[in-house]
């Protein structure tokens, strides 16, 4: 028998104890974490939070505020809306927010947010009958229960035409308050290019009695 079998081992523990030692010897011999590592990865996080809001709400969605009471009863002074960017293609009966600039109107001569609904697209002609209240689109008559009253005729000389053709790439534009909006039926606006189109109106958010989509 060799008697050296029974002499104990010096290269170190073995077995489940052995290797725990090996694993907490592992776990001491790394480095430090430097003072500052953990703020600086939720900065990183921060800013990453802040370009995804910057992306999202510049060009999928965002949100503005109703100015006036064009769009009365349909959408109120200072109700905030989410309007839909991304893709978007202005279509008939859609309500739109638009970023549109003239010196001729009056607090139209900076950019500003205006909310109209788009009574016809590019190549469409529209005629409007003041006797009856009636609008009509490539001949057809519109229904509208969403205008506030009867339409009655502008009084301001540059509201008097009735027939319109929108060139392609415009759109004709009218509030709801047909008796209280400036828009395309003014000689001074007409039809609106589609690069002024911000997006669609989509849904309400406030106040909470609006809630809801528009």
């Amino acid at each position: 028998m060799d008697e050296y079998n029974d002499l104990p081992r010096e290269d170190g523990p073995a077995g489940p104890e052995g290797q725990e030692l090996e694993v907490q010897a592992a776990e001491e011999e790394e480095e430090p974490r430097r003072p500052g590592a953990e703020l600086y990865e939720w900065l990183q996080m921060f800013l990453g939070c802040v370009v995804a809001a910057v992306v999202l709400f510049n060009c999928v969605a965002r949100l503005t505020r109703v100015d006036g009471a064009s769009m009365d009863n349909t959408l109120q002074d200072g109700e905030v809306m989410l309007i839909w960017s991304l893709g978007y293609q202005p279509e008939q009966g859609d309500i739109v927010v638009l970023n549109k600039t003239s010196a001729i109107l009056p607090g139209w001569n900076e950019p500003r947010a205006i909310v109209k609904r788009v009574i016809a697209t590019g190549g469409q002609t529209v005629d409007i009958d003041y006797d009856t209240g009636s609008v009509y689109v490539d001949g057809q008559r519109l229904e509208e229960p969403y205008i506030k009253e009867e339409m009655y005729r502008p009084p301001a000389a540059t509201m008097q035409q009735t027939h319109w053709e929108v060139p392609e790439g415009s759109i004709f534009v009218m509030g709801d308050n047909r008796n209280g909006s400036t828009d395309s039926r003014d000689d001074q606006l007409g039809a609106i290019d589609t690069g002024y189109v911000l997006g669609k109106a989509v849904f309400a958010l406030w106040p909470l009695d609006c809630v809801g989509a528009v």
